[in-house]
């Protein structure tokens, strides 16, 4: 409290220069502040200091668990009077082990991490998902594979992913993985470069390569002599919502009315025949993929008009704030009228693009 009331006295009296209007001064003294504490603290703990500033925009707003390799023993606790340990995203538990491995730690700060992807469907032999890493101009995507067969080791396993349908896209390097025992997971990464900034999308095919020995389980050795196979894998798409990050805001008519009016773009569009008013809003939601605000994403029933409110930051840190409009304009057409406003008028244009092709 007594620090706040420094700030304010000092800001009121002119010590502190925090813009040039009072638009400006308003935003930082009652500006919301929606990034998660525990996503803040272990941003500025990873962040290595450089020429390039800390930019608290790419911070993740979405409280999310940590990945699989980065979870603890379940049932062990910390010595007493040890310190708790600092809370880890997602992204920066990714980021923490990305830049570990050589291959990877020129390619900058990760923007972006999915949620896995399954390439396989349930109890097959081989249990293989994939992670989409986002950063400027490359994306390196992590093979997560398990072996379900106990009479099998596999050695020498990588994946082949076959870029045709994405042309954006140029290999750069991979890392295998030298052996996968019976339910041991391993890794699998495969790097692409493509042009910085450019939301380049495409689909990849996959095959599982590698060379399986046939094991003995009363004892678990495996014979000398392997065969050489491989296993078909699901597609896997890179689409346009993979470069936006979903952030909330948590008063959307504040950080719209302080974007600059002048990146607004505004268009209409006919969806079609939808299900309903709420199947619209959710296909268009997963399209752009942003955080639905201050509950908008859920429609009223037997509404004939709605409005829904998303934001998000885009790939290079630019925030990006939509309204959506959407009214039935006859039996089960709807009919949208989408307005965007951004930091970067490029990028309220690509948000139209993006909705047009989509």
């Amino acid at each position: 409290v007594r620090d706040r009331a420094t700030l304010y006295l000092q800001t009121l009296n002119g010590e502190v220069a925090v813009g040039n209007s009072e638009k400006d001064v308003k935003e930082f003294l009652f500006g919301s502040f929606d990034v998660p504490l525990a996503n803040l603290e272990a941003s500025l703990r990873t962040y290595e200091p450089s020429e390039e500033p800390f930019d608290i925009s790419l911070v993740s707003r979405e409280a999310r668990s940590q990945p699989l390799h980065d979870k603890k023993a379940p049932g062990k606790k910390p010595p007493a009077g040890a310190p708790a340990p600092a809370p880890v995203s997602a992204v920066d538990a990714y980021q923490k082990m990305l830049s570990s491995i050589a291959e990877f730690s020129g390619f900058g700060r990760l923007f972006k991490s999915s949620e896995p992807v399954e390439l396989t469907e349930a109890e097959t032999e081989y249990a293989v998902n994939v992670v989409k890493h986002i950063y400027e101009n490359h994306v390196v995507l992590q093979y997560n594979c398990t072996n379900t067969i106990p009479e099998q080791l596999l050695e020498d396993v990588t994946v082949y992913v076959d870029a045709t349908d994405a042309e954006e896209f140029s290999e750069v390097c991979s890392k295998p993985l030298k052996s996968l025992p019976y339910d041991s997971p391993g890794q699998i990464f495969v790097a692409f470069e493509k042009l910085e900034h450019v939301p380049a999308i495409g689909k990849f095919s996959n095959v599982l390569k590698f060379t399986v020995k046939e094991v003995d389980t009363s004892s678990g050795e495996a014979d000398e002599d392997g065969v050489e196979d491989e296993y078909q894998l699901e597609d896997l798409e890179i689409v346009s919502a993979d470069y936006m990050l979903r952030v909330a805001v948590s008063n959307f008519r504040n950080a719209w009315e302080n974007m600059d009016p002048e990146s607004e773009r505004v268009d209409e569009y006919g969806l079609g025949a939808r299900e309903s008013l709420a199947e619209a809003v959710s296909a268009v939601t997963s399209i752009l993929g942003m955080q639905p605000c201050e509950g908008t994403e859920v429609v009223p029933s037997n509404a004939r008009s709605h409005v829904c409110l998303l934001s998000g930051v885009y790939i290079g840190g630019v925030k990006v704030l939509v309204r959506l409009s959407l009214g039935l304009s006859g039996p089960k057409e709807v009919a949208m009228k989408l307005a965007v406003r951004s930091d970067d008028p490029e990028v309220s244009d690509k948000i139209h693009e993006i909705v047009a092709s989509g």
